[in-house]
């Protein structure tokens, strides 16, 4: 009898003792001024199954802006030990509502109560005094809210005691520029990483900088799941970790080429821990706006063995070739097809056509090419196929020599040509024509038969001199003559000005790169289209501007645009244009740019540059 008896009072101490615990309570757990007249208000709930519906306090002298939803932020529990035995209680979801106010005053203000209705049952948290001043964003301490606790007449060491925050330092939170390689040759690729490390949560990324690629071609390979967080050990630490941007690179010039660092605001998430007697509270909450620079990483680049054999024209990596002729039997007028697809890895993209000598008695036209690549590691791998169409104009036998392809191979650190054999051909006779000739050797028809009769035939007294017919013969080819020859002249003169050539084809040239960002744009398919939009205004600039790839950056580009004569306005959204689309490159979720409004902004843009007459230079 007396055992049951100590029992039963074991359970009613354990019951009074979990009573507090497993309660359900809505108190006032912090809040801060937020710069200037605002402050927040932070309620929390707990001991309840769902969040039911919040009716904010009223604060004398102060006006409501806003107040948040509620947000569900963990699960209470208590843990009572009874007779050596460990009893777990439950005690329902924890909740949190954040009220903004500005206010209408400084000085001492009143807080009414604030209550929750959940289910019916109405919840209140009591009224309390805050003060107010104008200052500089601030957020409360530990020691502050101990001392609005006590001020609530609540004790704050028994049930709850507050948990230091840890402080995020630099090797806690930091981006990092990785490199696949420290040491590479013009042209051969080397892939660049940029990757956050972490061992807090992320509330906000703001990329204020990013990492410049100066003296590189850039292809992007950002994979789709990037952003996602994995765990990943760096020196002996665990971190979360995610890509914010992966690009294979190609060097243009030798000599060690450096990325300069990115520049990021970022807001990490801490947990602030509340400690009971019998509970435990975890509750985050947003952290100081830290602002972090990435390391800088730079590539010592080889120049390229010299000297470089003649057939070579900058293709770097390891390849295999191929030729095929189509259709098999050729007749005379009609198209065929000549084609040669280079496959293996490297720079797949930027290799040029191989020279093919087609017999002169064949019509010819430039190559077209076809480019499938997917990068496989620290490589792009893939081919691309060159289709030469010609029409042969002659009945015989003919021969396409013998021709090389010469490229460079990292691995053997060698030049290396691969031989296309020569080709000979039967040309058979089509049903096309030439145009001055009778194959069938039909009569012709154009001589007429004597005439017999009288042919009433007399003097003509009219000098051909005289006739305006003759003259007008004379003069209008003549004219004719004299314009194509200047117009030929003037054609020579600009093909053997590169630079002019270039300037001519920029907008061609960049209104053929937005068609296809627009079929990106239709497809919904961002990183694809922000990448066009970003190649297509790089290389505009670089051809209007006379500036090499290798020296592309934002700085060059204002300086020579306002040598152009580009007023102010005109050069800030261009630059703003390049910005938007890296921006989306590194942080697509958080650009907030419609895919629309950037192309249209791309064409105006260009458009507007196309109207900027180039401003003429004074000789000192």
């Amino acid at each position: 009898m007396m055992k049951l008896f100590k029992h039963i009072i074991y359970i009613a101490l354990a019951i009074l003792i979990s009573a507090p615990a497993l309660a359900q309570r809505l108190e006032y757990v912090g809040g801060g001024n937020m710069g200037g007249n605002k402050f927040q208000l932070v309620y929390q709930l707990s001991g309840v199954s769902s969040p039911g519906t919040f009716n904010a306090p009223k604060v004398e002298g102060a006006k409501k802006l806003y107040q948040s939803g509620a947000q569900a932020i963990g699960s209470s529990s208590s843990t009572t030990i009874v007779n050596g035995k460990v009893i777990e209680h439950s005690s329902g979801n924890v909740y949190r509502y954040t009220v903004t106010f500005k206010a209408e005053k400084e000085g001492r203000l009143t807080v009414s109560k604030a209550s929750v209705n959940v289910g019916g049952k109405h919840i209140t948290a009591k009224g309390f005094q805050m003060n107010v001043s104008k200052g500089e964003r601030q957020q409360q301490t530990p020691q502050s809210i101990m001392s609005q606790l006590r001020g609530r007449g609540v004790n704050a060491e028994d049930p709850f005691s507050q948990g230091e925050e840890k402080s995020v330092t630099a090797n806690d939170l930091f981006v990092k520029i990785e490199m696949s390689k420290s040491r590479v040759y013009e042209q051969q690729a080397v892939v660049c990483t940029v990757k956050l490390y972490t061992k807090f949560p992320i509330k906000e990324f703001m990329p204020l900088q990013q990492p410049e690629y100066t003296g590189f071609l850039i292809e992007d390979i950002t994979p789709k799941m990037a952003g996602t967080a994995r765990v990943e050990n760096y020196h002996g630490q665990n971190y979360y970790t995610a890509i914010l941007r992966k690009s294979i690179l190609y060097p243009q010039k030798s000599g060690t080429l450096t990325i300069n660092s990115g520049e990021f605001d970022v807001i990490p998430v801490q947990r602030r821990v509340y400690v009971g007697l019998n509970s435990a509270i975890a509750v985050p909450v947003d952290g100081d706006k830290l602002r972090i620079k990435s390391n800088s990483a730079s590539v010592h680049i080889t120049p390229l063995p010299s000297p470089r054999p003649a057939g070579f024209t900058g293709a770097v990596g390891e390849f295999s070739i191929k030729d095929a002729i189509t259709p098999a039997n050729l007749k005379t007028f009609a198209t065929a097809n000549y084609t040669v697809t280079v496959t293996g890895s490297g720079n797949i993209k930027y290799i040029k056509a191989p020279t093919i000598g087609f017999p002169k008695e064949f019509d010819t036209f430039d190559p077209q090419n076809d480019i499938k690549t997917a990068s496989e590691g620290d490589d792009v791998k893939g081919s691309i196929k060159f289709t030469y169409q010609f029409i042969p104009q002659q009945v015989g036998v003919f021969s396409i020599a013998e021709s090389e392809f010469v490229y460079f191979n990292p691995n053997t650190e060698k030049y290396e040509t691969l031989k296309l054999p020569a080709h000979k051909l039967t040309i058979a006779k089509g049903n096309g024509q030439p145009s001055n000739a009778n194959a069938d050797g039909e009569r012709m028809t154009d001589i007429h038969p004597v005439h017999s009769g009288d042919m009433n035939l007399s003097k003509s007294h009219t000098l051909l001199l005289d006739t305006f017919g003759y003259w007008l013969l004379i003069l209008v080819p003549l004219f004719a003559f004299v314009g194509i020859l200047i117009y030929y002249r003037k054609l020579v003169k600009e093909r053997t000005n590169v630079q002019l050539m270039r300037v001519k084809r920029a907008s061609k040239v960049a209104q053929r790169r937005l068609k296809q960002a627009k079929k990106h744009m239709l497809a919904n398919n961002s990183t694809a289209f922000y990448a066009e939009v970003l190649t297509a205004s790089w290389g505009y600039l670089s051809d209007k501007l006379g500036i090499p790839v290798s020296e592309l950056s934002k700085e060059n580009i204002d300086a020579e645009l306002e040598n152009y004569g580009v007023d102010a306005t005109l050069r800030a959204k261009m630059l703003s244009l390049l910005e938007k689309c890296e921006f989306a490159q590194y942080a697509p979720e958080l650009s907030g740019n419609d895919m629309h409004t950037v192309f249209d902004e791309a064409a105006s843009v260009m458009d507007q540059l196309e109207n900027v007459k180039r401003k003429k230079t004074v000789a000192k």
